[in-house]
């Protein structure tokens, strides 16, 4: 049913008071589609409509609500309520909605949580926020390599029903040290009586508690991993990271990137979710830093004002030159920047990068010089030198700006910062100045007027 439909539904029934039929609706649609129907709710409806849900349906709708209307339910939950819905919840979302909670509703909710589910939460959150280990759940299925087949169908059967997944499961000793994984097809396949320790794989891929998350991300990427175990520093295993949260993280990390590289602070909070003060916040600061550096520019043009008297036509062709290095620097950066993230160049590729990049930018050079030579000539009514000016000049700016463009990521990122915030607002800036100074270095040494 459409969410239009759905709504009108619902609260058709709520002023009847059906709320029979309201759970028989509820019942036949995804956690995900409640979730984004419940910002339809006012705050009177919301709490009843919520409460008409199955606990685990309840539970996985409440994961996948926004932090605003998971803070209003909370407050209006009793404590027997907000129980029922912990105990429904995988730790990792608990988790999750804690760190997005006020200190109040968080107490709450760790005091409402049984014992053990609690050790597992505050070990999460003692984890560092860009870490595998912050993004992990604890919920999974352990085996012991002696164990039958047959063994490990009774102990999945005994315990799956409560753990995040069922199709990947880890070998472990004792004392949690990770020696294999076995899948569940591995398992359906196999004869009842072979031991664990005949069909599990070995050759293990994991990522340690303190990995930076996106490192997790990448390897879910290479491998299409459904679940990928977290170890300590002794190899114990500790816990998964599931492809919803990979899923997650990479587009959290894809939003962050493309926010920096416009010019905006990230936010974690849906568009139309910041207010206009919020938004105006996260933006004005980079503006006005933009700002104050084109300060650079203008000083430039005004050095050469006097030279620009003698050849006006030279102004017309500022905005061009300045647009084309700008777009010239900005195809180079935002290609690395991501190339840096997926991991495909590193830092100690730089030599490489470069000849690629130079050879890609005498190319475009030159194929841009001769367009812009005739251009100039037949559409802007310039004579032959001041042509020969701006093709010269954006040969030279274009691989002066692809060269900038390549070169300030991976240095950034050789330091161990984050690329991206040097991307197209810093780097635009770099090369408008510069194709500046090339083209009135080319024309005061060509045109005798200057």
């Amino acid at each position: 049913m459409e969410k239009e439909q759905l709504f009108e539904a619902v609260t058709e029934y709520l002023e009847k008071g059906d709320y029979q039929a309201i759970r028989a609706i509820l019942s036949e649609e995804e956690p995900y589609d409640l979730a984004v129907l419940c910002e339809e709710f006012d705050e009177k409806q919301l709490p009843i409509v919520f409460r008409l849900m199955a606990k685990d349906l309840a539970a996985e709708c409440f994961s996948n609500m926004s932090s605003e209307l998971q803070e209003l339910l909370l407050k209006r939950m009793s404590d027997a309520e907000l129980k029922a819905i912990l105990d429904e919840m995988f730790v990792d979302d608990t988790v999750d909605v804690i760190e997005e909670m006020p200190a109040n509703v968080a107490a709450r909710m760790l005091a409402n949580s049984d014992p053990e589910t609690r050790q597992q939460i505050n070990q999460i959150l003692n984890y560092p926020k860009d870490s595998a280990g912050s993004i992990m759940t604890t919920e999974y299925v352990r085996l012991n390599k002696n164990m039958s087949v047959a063994d490990a169908f009774v102990r999945i059967r005994r315990v799956g029903y409560e753990k995040e997944t069922i199709y990947t499961c880890y070998v472990t000793e004792s004392d949690r040290t990770l020696v294999g994984v076995v899948t569940a097809m591995d398992l359906m396949l196999a004869e009842t009586d072979k031991l664990i320790s005949e069909l599990m794989e070995t050759n293990v891929i994991s990522a340690k508690t303190d990995d930076d998350r996106e490192s997790v991300v990448k390897k879910f990427s290479d491998y299409d991993f459904l679940a990928l175990p977290v170890v300590d520093g002794s190899n114990r295993l500790v816990g998964i990271v599931t492809v919803d949260d990979a899923i997650d993280v990479a587009l959290e990390e894809a939003t962050e990137d493309l926010e920096i590289m416009a010019g905006i602070t990230p936010s974690d909070k849906p568009y139309l979710k910041v207010g206009v003060f919020s938004t105006w916040l996260s933006r004005v600061p980079w503006l006005m830093l933009l700002m104050l550096s084109a300060t650079f520019t203008g000083a430039i043009i005004s050095s050469y004002e006097e030279a620009l008297k003698n050849v006006v036509i030279l102004t017309a062709f500022i905005p061009m030159l300045m647009g084309t290095a700008g777009n010239a620097g900005g195809q180079s950066s935002v290609t690395i920047i991501r190339a840096l993230s997926l991991g495909d160049v590193v830092p100690s590729d730089i030599l490489r990068i470069l000849w690629k990049e130079l050879r890609v930018s005498i190319l475009c050079g030159v194929s841009l010089a001769a367009v812009g030579y005739f251009k100039a000539i037949w559409l802007d009514g310039a004579d032959s030198t001041v042509a020969l000016v701006v093709c010269l000049t954006l040969l030279a700016t274009v691989v002066a700006s692809k060269i900038v463009g390549c070169v300030f990521p991976v240095a950034i990122k050789k330091l161990g910062f984050d690329p991206a915030v040097v991307a197209s607002p810093f780097i635009t800036t770099v090369i408008d100045a510069l194709a500046l100074v090339v083209y009135f270095a080319v024309a005061t040494a060509l045109l005798d007027k200057l």
